[in-house]
């Protein structure tokens, strides 16, 4: 998500963060800090945000579209003034929903312009044409997608049940494309939506002009790969929502795996879904307490007391600069799936600041989890970081500025990992305009950015990323996503064209500490445009991919979500079309989880944009299996952090009579989007493990296990000599 900057046509880009840089770049120094909060001027500020939403939020507010039909009373305006303000309306009525009246304001407006001859008006008439055809495309989707839903909407490229039923809007926006292509040919935006209209009718590749056409082979799988189904909505889990996070846990102690989403609305709630172990879904928002809680962008998950149970920080405020200072909610968890606000007795209830990033870690080895918090620091709003150290008892003391850790840049999101394997948990910082921050941690002395010295601060307009050992040689790797939001760069990578738009890292760690980029190796030197992202294992073949939600606020916007699969850790190649994941929709909050116990990972997508009319349904891809076999271990501590948060695992195997070795570290995987803390390990052909370890940050001590049979949920308590069956 991002800035809306205007609707002229020369300059539809609802992002800029090149531009952004220099300005970010300059936020990035202490000005002063938030004081203090009590829980009532929380409770006001929460109140105050669902307020100015509902009025003047450049995403969600209604107050303009009033007075631009005021506005347009005048019966002395210029055809210039008075197609100008139809065209704003039409925009603003289209962020809203209101496709109806968008559309019969756009069609006002470019009649009313096309009636004026001038030379100086054909850029405003370009314009408005090219907004009429995405109000068409809109109203198509609406009346299709969101509701005649299938398992097969906008799916790219869009087949079988995909295609629209009601393909008047789609036709119509076909007329306005072509139109404009005819002009303008060059057009890679406008080329990508009239193929994409094309689609939504049945007639790709057919029936479109050859020299407009995005060749079927952009789209064609690079590899075979079987075909995950979307099955949320008869799971009960496609919740119609805006742009949110989704967090995959067991959070009523049953075993069982359960889903928490969000939406980003202030005037919106939590949704808890608890899961019967089988893939099915029962809603207990109302009973959870959650249906109460003001929503948020992102959510991550933490057991900060210890007793067992994963409690939930709610993160809000992302992209509103000054008035993004809407407090961030800690629910704790009383263990049965019920939670209570306890943001302030906690310690965490002053300093508010934009965010919708945060990760949990025990960054002091003293067995409770802390937890750190990138806020977005800008000119509009000095916005410090926040690092929380639990005391031990589930409160915290924020300690960011004697750590070291303050960023005092536009975080956007953080992970944790040990990367030199020392002991202690270093922080990675993925800034939008700045240099990314790699923290050492040096132990009681604080932490030291030693990003420049890594090699790891690109890419400077950074987004979501993580540690994660991708090619299995038992050292922390890491990745780091690009976001500079824009069609045409997307575009202009299936067409095959070139582009300046910056990619995402993969910075391979070397096990001294230190981390070499092997982005073009892997495969992985492509544009898009990642907002929500995590990792898991698809086939369970021992080996880590991951998936891209992919998005930005604007409706052309269309670009679909990604999915990489890893090639034994020497490259990734992307199977979203064999798969099914290229949903085109707003991808945000990402999570893999075993949700029906049949021992493959299933994949959740949080769907929905920025404005009010792009919400949508959210996805539950459906894992159909392989012959591969698994290990699912819930490790649990006693002197270390209870939910295990840091520990290592080691699983040696031998297939076909070769031995190798799998490794995790367990965490909630990427930085929007949580998976469940219970590591899920694909064995490939490996029957038994024979040797299973689990290293302890805390004390240093490795717990050993032998001749350990696959395709088992096992429970392993620190200091235990044996295991659990579950």
């Amino acid at each position: 998500m991002g800035l809306r900057l205007t609707t002229r046509r020369a300059k539809r880009t609802f992002f800029v963060p090149a531009a952004l840089a220099a300005a970010l770049a300059t936020a990035c120094g202490e000005v002063g800090a938030g004081r203090p909060s009590a829980r009532a001027e929380m409770l006001a500020l929460l109140e105050s945000a669902v307020q100015r939403s509902a009025s003047r939020d450049p995403y969600l507010g209604e107050s303009v579209v009033a007075e631009l039909r005021a506005e347009l009373r005048d019966a002395e305006l210029t055809p210039q003034a008075r197609s100008t303000l139809l065209g704003e309306l039409g925009f603003h009525e289209l962020r809203l929903g209101e496709n109806d009246a968008a559309v019969a304001h756009y069609e006002d407006a470019v009649e009313t312009l096309s009636g004026e001859p001038r030379e100086a008006d054909a850029e405003a008439l370009a314009e408005l044409r090219f907004g009429l055809g995405l109000a068409y495309l809109r109203w198509g989707e609406t009346n299709n997608c969101v509701a005649r839903h299938t398992s097969e909407s906008c799916l790219l490229p869009i087949r079988g049940s995909g295609v629209h039923v009601d393909q008047r809007g789609s036709r119509r926006a076909l007329d306005v494309f072509a139109a404009l292509l005819e002009e303008r040919p060059d057009d890679v935006v406008t080329r990508w939506l009239l193929n994409v209209a094309y689609m939504t009718v049945g007639g790709y590749p057919d029936a479109v002009p050859p020299r407009f056409l995005v060749p079927p082979e952009s789209f064609e799988a690079r590899e075979p790969f079987p075909r995950f189904v979307d099955v949320a909505p008869e799971r009960g889990l496609n919740t119609f929502d805006m742009a949110g996070g989704a967090v995959v846990d067991d959070f009523d102690g049953d075993g069982d795996l359960d889903l928490v989403t969000s939406t980003w609305h202030p005037a919106g709630r939590l949704h808890y879904f608890a899961g019967d172990g089988r893939g099915g879904f029962e809603e207990r928002s109302e009973r959870s307490g959650l249906a109460d809680v003001h929503g948020g962008l992102n959510l991550a998950q933490g057991d900060c007391d210890g007793d067992g149970a994963p409690d939930l920080l709610v993160l809000r405020g992302a992209w509103l600069g000054a008035d993004g200072r809407v407090p961030n909610a800690l629910l704790r968890n009383s263990g049965a799936g019920s939670f209570r606000d306890v943001t302030v007795e906690a310690g965490m209830g002053a300093g508010h600041y934009p965010t919708q990033t945060a990760a949990w870690a025990d960054c002091d080895n003293d067995g409770d989890l802390d937890v750190y918090v990138g806020n977005e620091c800008s000119p509009a709003l000095y916005a410090p970081s926040q690092l929380f150290r639990n005391r031990g008892d589930g409160s915290f003391d924020e300690t960011a500025a004697r750590s070291g850790v303050l960023n005092r840049c536009f975080a956007k999101g953080v992970a944790w990992g040990d990367y030199d394997g020392d002991g202690l948990q270093d922080l990675y910082v993925s800034n939008l305009g700045a240099p990314n921050r790699l923290y050492r941690n040096a132990g009681p002395d604080g932490f030291d950015d030693v990003a420049a010295k890594a090699g790891v601060v690109k890419p400077i307009d950074g987004f979501a990323t993580w540690f994660w050992d991708f090619d299995n040689d038992g050292v922390l790797d890491l990745f780091a996503a690009s976001y500079q939001p824009s069609m045409a760069n997307v575009a202009s990578e299936y067409l095959g064209l070139p582009s300046a738009a910056e990619t995402a890292r993969l910075y391979r760690g070397d096990g001294r500490g230190g981390f070499e980029d092997a982005t073009a190796r892997a495969g992985l030197d492509r544009v898009a445009c990642p907002m929500g992202a995590n990792f898991g294992d698809l086939d369970n073949d021992g080996f880590l991919d991951f998936y891209l939600g992919t998005g930005y606020p604007g409706y052309e916007g269309l670009m679909p979500n990604l999915m990489f699969r890893n090639r034994g850790g020497e490259s990734f190649v992307d199977v979203t079309t064999a798969g099914g994941f290229g949903h085109l929709q707003k991808g945000h909050g990402v999570a893999f989880a075993d949700l029906d116990r049949d021992g493959d990972q299933d994949v959740f997508l949080q769907v929905g944009g920025a404005y009010p009319g792009d919400a949508f349904g959210n996805a539950l891809f459906e894992n159909p299996g392989s012959e591969n076999h698994w290990i699912a271990i819930q490790a649990v501590g006693t002197r270390s952090v209870r939910s295990a948060v840091g520990a290592r695992i080691r699983c040696d195997v031998r297939e076909d009579g070769v031995a190798r070795s799998i490794f995790r570290h367990v965490a909630s995987g990427g930085s929007f989007g949580c998976n469940p803390l219970r590591q899920h390990v694909g064995l490939g052909r490996a029957k038994r493990i024979d040797r299973l370890e689990v290293h302890w940050p805390a004390t240093g001590v490795t717990q050993v296990f032998s001749d350990v049979p696959a395709d088992r949920h096992l429970r392993v308590v620190e200091g235990a000599d044996r295991y659990e069956e579950l």
